[in-house]
């Protein structure tokens, strides 16, 4: 009898394992208001007429929190494999880290250049 329930219970595994995931939806009308509420903050930015490097640095978060809630929600990447999060999420990652290194060394040559040479670009 033991045997008849695994084989009852093997054949049922598949069936439920392809039914695919199913969020609930206050989860995507959380995340929206979310969207909406950040959204709100950015343009909170300019209407109180911030500026300088403050204004760039908050609508630069606000920026990447909306991007990082659109990715893990409604991409799922909040649920997938840490496999597959790395292989999307990495490679952009790592061509910023390239970008910054290149502005660094574009800072670096510029003054050096100013140093050495005496005239500004």
């Amino acid at each position: 009898m033991n045997e008849t329930a695994a084989h009852a219970q093997s054949q049922t595994v598949p069936a439920q394992a392809h039914t695919g995931q199913q969020h609930p939806i206050r989860l995507y009308l959380f995340v929206w208001g979310l969207l909406f509420v950040l959204s709100a903050f950015s343009y909170m930015v300019d209407y109180l007429g911030i500026q300088g490097y403050l204004r760039w640095t908050l609508i630069l978060v606000f920026m990447m929190l909306k991007a990082g809630l659109i990715v893990a929600v409604f991409m799922h990447m909040a649920w997938e494999r840490l496999a597959l999060v790395y292989s999307i999420l990495l490679p952009p990652l790592l061509v910023l880290v390239f970008v910054a290194l290149m502005v660094s060394e574009a800072d670096y040559t510029i003054f050096t250049r100013v140093a050495f040479f005496g005239a500004a670009p």
